[in-house]
């Protein structure tokens, strides 16, 4: 089997790389990349490198995910978001291949307090939620063999993240302000990877499984019982922290270029059914992470 990875640099490609490896050919591209376009501003270039390449799988990590800067670059995002994974999905629907994309619970409007399923109805708020949902348009419009995993707050080891921004702030200021009433599960990119390439194995081996899924942890919180959670971590593992209060506070007293869902909550009965997967607390991948980057 031969794949391509298309966004290996980021926190989900990363980990996508370790877990893709054993399953065959591995041709892992970035935007950077010299050997073969990965940039994904050169929806043709891109096109044209799954079609000279030919392969089995196409796996693309590649996005846009700044999400207040996309505010002010929309045409940018939409390039990265839509266009180009649109073009990428035509030239897999000719060659008979299959495609893996990731999208986000940003294409719901985050209203209530229920996960939300596949079926339900779209309405994203911002520019990177429209130009996500956008992208999932463009690739299920083409009609080729796809895996399509909505999941949200996405975090890694590798990079930044917000708890890796909460042992900053922790350890320089003594209060700190937390939201509360954004709610969702804390996904980690190596769960979003390892899930990946079972998925990929499964559905080679039956068609029938391809199409739309919501991938996240099981379980839920907000920023501030995260937050909480990380100060606690920390503390049992000996880092001294400053921060002695955390204090709640609405998304409407902490203002950003774009506006961010309140309910992130996804329903994963779905791809949990079909793949025959039990999808851990979010407690155990974020513990984890931490252990990595409190040693």
């Amino acid at each position: 089997m031969k794949i391509l990875l298309l966004g290996k640099g980021g926190q989900v490609g990363w980990e996508l790389q370790r877990s893709l490896a054993p399953l065959g050919e591995l041709i892992a591209l970035d935007f950077d990349s010299t050997d073969h376009c990965g940039d994904f501003t050169r929806p043709d270039a891109v096109a044209a490198v799954v079609r000279e390449l030919r392969p089995d799988v196409v796996v693309n990590s590649a996005a846009h995910t700044a999400v207040d800067k996309a505010e002010s670059e929309p045409d940018l995002a939409r390039l990265i978001n839509a266009t180009t994974p649109g073009a990428i999905a035509e030239v897999v629907k000719a060659q008979g291949g299959l495609l893996v994309h990731y999208s986000t619970d940003y294409v719901f409007d985050g209203s209530g307090d229920t996960p939300r399923d596949e079926t339900a109805t779209t309405a994203p708020l911002s520019v990177y939620g429209q130009t996500k949902l956008e992208g999932e348009q463009l690739i299920q419009q083409s009609e080729c063999a796809h895996l399509i995993f909505r999941t949200s707050w996405v975090y890694a080891a590798r990079g930044g993240n917000f708890a890796k921004t909460m042992l900053k702030l922790g350890s320089e200021r003594e209060a700190l302000k937390i939201i509360d009433d954004q709610v969702g599960a804390p996904t980690g990119a190596e769960l979003l990877a390892d899930v990946t390439a079972h998925a990929i194995v499964k559905t080679l081996q039956r068609s029938e499984l391809a199409g739309l899924y919501h991938l996240v942890a099981s379980g839920e919180t907000s920023w501030y019982d995260y937050a909480r959670f990380v100060f606690e971590q920390a503390r049992a593992a000996g880092v001294a922290l400053k921060v002695t209060a955390v204090s709640r506070i609405p998304t409407r007293d902490y203002s950003t270029p774009a506006t961010r869902p309140l309910n992130s909550r996804l329903d994963t009965s779905k791809i949990e059914n079909a793949f025959g997967i039990e999808l851990p607390h979010w407690k155990v991948g974020a513990q984890r992470m931490l252990t990595e980057i409190l040693k």
